[in-house]
């Protein structure tokens, strides 16, 4: 789902149409916008009205848990990301093809998350991200639910589930796989892609996103602060401390009846292997 955002829009669909091809994509318009159809050639693209913002994040995510439901009617699996958020698998594991094949009995894929970061030594972009950005901490709050091959709830980067089935909702993050958050990626886009937030986030509409929003520029300044500040570690050592404990154990939370990775922070950065350029 879409909305301005040119640039980020511009790395998903060149990702994903390589990966898929421009026909199996669909993006959804917040709001008309010729730009996205001419960013997105080839891609289906479904506009949906944006003159009432109230209860923006519930609404959006019963939209779209119905479109994608609707669209395991013709495909095996369904992948849903942000428009900043590009999924990747390790070549020498085996790739998306072997992933998804060997996960065929779970309804949920959750991907290993991290954010990938611009530092004042890295080039300028172009067309490509990864051959220009490598720096990158890992991110239990973005290992989502990204990818079903049944009807299900994403919500809140995770699955809901009926009470009664929420301690043995199966929960799986292949090894290899990797949700990449570029929204940091990109400064000078950022800046402008928190004007729009903090814009809507303090308008007089109900049920809006919270403090990511309303102080979004202040938000990403700690996170960039914070990044900065931490320790480096070799890919390797970084890779195998997230993933053995994102892994292993989900939150299953009861109050909000939703499963997900466990939201935690690593004290660490890394930068990323040579096989993420494959990718660019």
């Amino acid at each position: 789902m879409a909305y301005k955002d040119y640039w980020a829009l511009g790395v998903w669909y060149r990702h994903y149409a390589r990966l898929l091809g421009p026909q199996a994509l669909y993006v959804v318009a917040h709001g008309s916008d010729p730009e996205i159809e001419r960013i997105c050639p080839g891609a289906s693209v479904v506009t949906i009205p944006r003159d009432d913002l109230s209860h923006f994040d519930r609404r959006r995510a019963d939209m779209l848990n119905a479109f994608q439901a609707g669209l395991l009617e013709s495909y095996d699996w369904v992948i849903r990301t942000d428009v900043d958020e590009l999924i990747c698998a390790d070549p020498e594991l085996g790739g998306l093809d072997q992933i998804f094949s060997q996960a065929a009995d779970y309804p949920v894929l959750t991907a290993l998350g991290l954010d990938l970061v611009e530092m004042p030594d890295d080039r300028a972009l172009s067309d490509t991200v990864f051959s220009s950005r490598k720096n990158a901490s890992f991110s239990g709050h973005y290992s989502k639910a990204f990818a079903l091959s049944r009807p299900a709830n994403l919500a809140l980067h995770g699955t809901r589930v009926k009470p009664r089935k929420l301690q043995g909702f199966p929960y799986l993050m292949p090894e290899g796989l990797y949700l990449v958050h570029v929204k940091y990626a990109n400064l000078e886009a950022l800046r402008q892609v928190n004007s729009d937030r903090m814009r809507i986030g303090n308008s007089a509409a109900k049920g809006l996103p919270g403090t990511g929003w309303r102080e979004a520029d202040a938000d990403a300044a700690r996170f960039l602060d914070g990044f900065a500040a931490k320790p480096l570690l070799p890919w390797g050592r970084a890779r195998a401390k997230a993933y053995r404990v994102l892994s292993a154990v989900p939150a299953r939370s009861e109050r909000l009846g939703i499963v997900k990775a466990r939201a935690l922070k690593f004290p660490f950065r890394t930068t990323l292997p040579d096989w993420f350029e494959k990718f660019d």
